[in-house]
């Protein structure tokens, strides 16, 4: 297997691998020059997005400056808003579903590392997919971790640190998050 799909797997690889560097490096110019446009050329901010994400879907809107690591892995559905400063580490997929709003500052973290010190100081990383459903609202500087599920119509509340799955139609909040209540849908 190659580090990319060791990656993608959740397999331990090495993120120095060649292929990962140029993928990163090509990652920053597009986010890059993506920072810089003038907020009112939609056109070139859609055709930077293209060419940066896994998929775009219609009517999505990142105000910059955006960050991720590879760009390829992201995969947004239609009507996503992400307010300033959002970052995504996208070492597996990070799959977001229709009508997503991001408060600013919303990071989403693929990425991760052995807990085990002797093993982390080695070098490979770790990765896991993570997965937001359709209709979430992820609060102002929330954080969801790898591996997390966030189920459709869940409100996620600033500052959280979601580190497990939160199910769908609730309010969760809080470092952990947790469910507070259940949304009448």
């Amino acid at each position: 297997m190659t580090e990319r799909e060791k990656m993608l797997a959740g397999e331990l690889y090495l993120a120095t691998d060649p292929e990962l560097l140029h993928m990163r490096s090509r990652a920053r110019r597009l986010f890059g020059a993506y920072n810089q446009l003038d907020h009112a050329d939609v056109a070139a901010r859609k055709r930077l997005l293209t060419q940066l994400l896994g998929s775009l879907g219609e009517g999505v809107e990142i105000m910059a400056p955006f960050h991720c690591d590879y760009g390829c892995h992201i995969y947004l559905g239609n009507n996503v808003f992400m307010n300033f400063n959002c970052i995504i580490l996208d070492c597996a997929e990070v799959r977001i579903g229709n009508n997503v709003l991001m408060g600013p500052n919303v990071q989403i973290y693929a990425a991760t590392h052995p807990l085990l010190a002797s093993e982390r100081i080695k070098g490979p990383e770790l990765a896991a997919p993570v997965t937001i459903g359709d209709n979430v609202w992820l609060g102002g500087s929330a954080v969801i971790c790898p591996g997390v599920t966030i189920g459709e119509n869940t409100t996620i509340g600033a500052g959280s640190v979601v580190t497990k799955d939160i199910p769908a139609n609730v309010f969760a909040a809080g470092n952990p998050c947790k469910v507070i209540r259940q949304l009448d849908v």
